[in-house]
């Protein structure tokens, strides 16, 4: 459990992001239908709040249009960048 800590004390250092709120965002998450847009939209919208990074309404409808479409990369690096464009 020493490394998972770990590993949770590292994103919380380098995102700022509260480790107790990416747990709550987690299991949210789980049950979720993804390709609902609203269901979708709102988790958007949490994420940014939860990152202090607004996401702007093209930004939003890219990111809809790719999970909707299945159309996610396969890591988290493109993941990452797919939120920066």
């Amino acid at each position: 459990m020493n490394g998972n800590n770990n590993f949770f004390d590292n994103i919380e250092k380098q995102t700022k992001v509260n480790k107790e709120d990416i747990f709550k965002l987690a299991a949210s998450v789980q049950n979720a239908n993804l390709k609902d847009e609203k269901v979708l939209r709102q988790l958007i919208q949490q994420v940014a709040l939860l990152a202090g990074r607004p996401v702007s309404k093209d930004k939003e409808e890219q990111i809809v249009k790719a999970v909707v479409n299945n159309n996610i990369p396969a890591d988290l690096s493109a993941l990452g960048n797919l939120f920066k464009k």
